[in-house]
């Protein structure tokens, strides 16, 4: 199992509104791929939340070709669609992770 893990500092104007759309719009296309089985929406906590809410979403993939597929057939559009929506009210990092059994 692959954990594609996306951690995103929002601007605390747009909290809601950011939630609502990745709740709602975002992390159900990027599972309806079909690279990833499911997803994690989560709020960091115990962090300095002054310039706005952290947050990190957790998509699951069943192999690592699966998340390669994901970047170079989808990745490239989802990113632009988050940043034509917000532009520079957030700021995103990736990591990649493989559960150990």
């Amino acid at each position: 199992m692959i954990i594609y893990n996306v951690t995103t500092k929002i601007d605390a104007s747009i909290k809601n509104d950011w939630v609502e759309w990745a709740k709602n719009e975002h992390i159900p296309e990027i599972v309806g791929t079909g690279c990833f089985s499911n997803a994690t929406l989560a709020q960091l906590l115990e962090t300095d939340d002054t310039e706005g809410p952290t947050y990190t979403i957790q998509y699951h993939a069943e192999s690592k070709a699966l998340y390669n597929a994901y970047i170079e057939k989808f990745a490239p559009l989802m990113r632009q669609k988050a940043f034509d929506k917000w532009g520079n009210k957030f700021i995103a990092f990736r990591s990649l992770m493989q559960v150990v059994h």
